[in-house]
């Protein structure tokens, strides 16, 4: 086939997409554009140096964490075109993990340089001036304020050190901060764990609430699992409107806590359930060897959603909770559930064509956990669950399913980025990623513009933020796809742009620099941090704008090989 050949078919399939995706769009309202205004970078290459942004619009100023240099990156984007990077503000705890702002008050979470130990959170304004700090539980992973300012949760992740031998219990602190900054002390901790459920661990099991991590007092024993309280790790937090409520993702439990805020405990852990990828709508590329764009479905394959990143809003009066749902695995020196298909041993009955299967290039290569699937407990597996969903869903405030983005990610991305579908982002190998988690939606924020609602979705592998408009829970709609990355570029060098997209903040027009929406963005692996001005596209120039997103790549490929010739 012709390149030109190539291109007129690619022409086709955008505008086929662009088609579909602006039906089901066009009843919700006018499409988004999002348009980059200007980038920080950092020049330090996968070390985390840019990941969790927080904005606070007193100063016109974002925070940045910076893993490499344990220290809040410090950034005035008055002009969003041209970030100036201000003094950094230098951190004493073993490792900075998040960050947020309100009120002038900038709160750091950071783990001890033991991870097993308590972490604290510390207290500056923006500025830079330190002005208070607490202790917290194990591993602060990520932090945020109650919409009302009074208080600050913080979610305690309580990951094993490698051996397994220690293992803190995974918890949520609340810390009131109605007093004053100043004023703080250690008794305005409550720290909320999940102790009053280690009686009903088989009943959580049984309704589907991964406990599975190991005894760690008691490892001789293979049989031995931990207590309930040891093996729930919060990963991230999201707050209803009147500060009463907290939704925590327990990521590799693959559910849901939800915390009385005021009561400063846990009220119910809801299981998340499990994708099914024998449905037409939920077709996966299952391989990275097998040389093509391969989305197909399977019977007796499952996927786990544990999201990492959740956010809350409201519809006529109802809660509802976004995750992005990326996955994760228990990979320890002293414990690992990760398997790959080709090395299990499938029962013959469910998987009649397991010698096909387990083929590379078919479902062998997939990565999978050994703690579930094996129902009549024969040794063999009969059901097969992988890492995360490759999707954005939608819950209720019972943690009810409403709407799962089902296979659009990876339909999409074939569609706009053939040449780099499924690409990792430390480098640029065509379906690097099929095998493990797709696409790997890491990061969510969502953002009122007028009368309507969007999630912005950040894709951590191949890069780039899904828009989509949710005011209707039920029928979310696709609007955009914008990836500022540069497939033909090397990895390391500036010129490929963003790669990792692991944090979102979108800001408010009445908050914003420029009185329009933005949306910034950190991104892990480049280092960079990038800010986008978010415009409406009128209807009719949507359906060029996605062509050209999906012709990008493919002339940009063009280009490289005219150069290499």
């Amino acid at each position: 086939m012709t390149l030109s050949k190539k291109l007129s078919n690619l022409i086709a399939s955008s505008i086929i997409l662009g088609s579909f995706f602006m039906f089901s769009q066009s009843a919700q309202g006018m499409k988004l554009s999002l348009n980059l205004l200007g980038t920080h970078e950092t020049g330090i290459f996968d070390e985390g140096s840019a990941e969790i942004p927080a904005y606070d619009p007193l100063s016109g100023r974002v925070f940045v964490v910076n893993g490499f240099a344990n220290e809040l990156t410090v950034l005035d984007i008055n002009n969003p075109r041209n970030p100036i990077a201000l003094s950094p503000i230098s951190l004493t705890g073993g490792g900075v993990n998040s960050v947020a702002v309100k009120n002038g008050v900038v709160a750091v979470a950071e783990q001890a340089t033991i991870k097993t130990d308590p972490g604290m959170v510390s207290f500056y304004n923006t500025d830079g001036l330190f002005l208070n700090s607490v202790m917290v539980g194990a591993l602060p992973d990520m932090l945020d304020f109650t919409p009302d300012g009074s208080k600050i949760l913080v979610a305690n992740e309580g990951e094993p050190n490698d051996d397994y031998t220690i293992d803190p219990e995974g918890s949520v602190s609340i810390i009131d901060i109605s007093g004053g900054i100043g004023s703080l002390s250690q008794s305005n901790v409550i720290t909320a764990g999940f102790q009053a459920f280690n009686n009903s661990r088989q009943q959580l099991i049984d309704a589907g609430v991964r406990i599975f991590g190991p005894d760690a007092d008691n490892l001789t024993d293979p049989d031995a699992i931990a207590t309930v309280a040891r093996d729930l790790e919060p990963e991230y937090i999201a707050i209803s409107e009147d500060s009463t409520t907290a939704w925590v993702a327990l990521q590799e439990n693959n559910a849901l806590g939800v915390l009385d805020i005021n009561s400063g405990t846990f009220t119910n852990i809801i299981p998340l359930g499990f994708k099914d990828y024998s449905l037409d709508g939920n077709s996966l590329d299952a391989s990275n060897e097998d040389g093509t764009i391969n989305l197909q479905t399977y019977d007796n394959l499952f996927g786990m959603y544990q999201p990492d990143a959740i956010a809350t809003y409201t519809v006529n009066g109802q809660t509802y909770i976004v995750t992005a749902n990326e996955g994760d695995s228990r990979d320890y020196d002293g414990f690992s559930e990760e398997a790959r298909v080709a090395d299990v041993v499938l029962d013959p009955d469910a998987f009649p064509n397991a010698t096909e299967l387990q083929q590379d290039s078919v479902l062998g290569r997939l990565n999978i956990t050994t703690t579930l699937g094996d129902i009549d407990n024969d040794g063999d597996f009969d059901e097969l669950y992988s890492y995360g969903a490759r999707s954005f869903s939608i819950w209720d405030d019972e943690g009810n399913l409403v709407f799962d983005s089902g296979n659009q990610f990876e339909v999409l991305l074939a569609q706009l980025l053939p040449e780099y579908f499924n690409a990792s982002n430390d480098n640029n190998t065509f379906d690097n990623r099929s095998d493990d988690k797709g696409p790997e939606p890491e990061a969510v924020t969502i953002g009122r513009i007028g009368d309507q609602i969007y999630a912005f979705i950040g894709l951590e592998r191949i890069g780039g933020i899904m828009i989509y408009n949710i005011t209707d829970p039920e029928n979310p709609s696709f609007v955009n796809y914008t990836n500022n990355r540069n497939f033909t570029e090397d990895v390391m060098t500036s010129a490929a742009g963003d790669l990792g997209p692991e944090g979102v903040v979108f800001i408010n027009p009445e908050d914003s620099p420029t009185n329009s929406p933005l949306l910034v963005v950190a991104n892990e692996i480049s280092g960079t941090t990038s800010v986008y001005g978010i415009s409406k596209v009128p209807e009719p120039n949507a359906i060029l704008g996605l062509m050209t997103v999906g012709l990008m790549g493919s002339f940009r490929l063009l280009k490289h090989r005219k150069k290499s010739n």
